[in-house]
């Protein structure tokens, strides 16, 4: 491996991704390792930038709070609703997402 390309790439990741339910993730919220991203960005694009370290995307993303930690208010509400979620893993942490409704 090219020690100057990236350890992550969209393809990698992608076949990471996984559909869940609240109820699996509950847990990881409570030891305070799941990162919500927004319905708008690509959480597989999110999750190459958390894996290769890319801290100008992170940053960004986190300043515009389109990238946070979960808030316990979201928290409640997908325990009321259970629904399906998008998740990766890049330990130490869980991104997870909620896909945007379709109109």
């Amino acid at each position: 491996m090219n020690p100057h390309s990236p350890r992550h790439t969209v393809e990698s990741l992608n076949r990471e991704t996984a559909r869940i339910r609240w109820a699996e993730l509950e847990r990881h919220f409570a030891r305070g390792v799941v990162i919500h991203v927004a319905a708008e960005l690509d959480l597989v694009a999110v999750a190459v930038a958390f894996a290769n370290d890319d801290r100008t995307a992170v940053e960004a993303w986190l300043a515009d709070d389109r990238v946070r930690h979960l808030n316990t208010d979201t928290a409640r509400d997908w325990r009321a609703r259970d629904p399906e979620l998008w998740a990766v893993v890049i330990a130490p942490w869980v991104l997870v997402q909620e896909p945007a409704l379709k109109p």
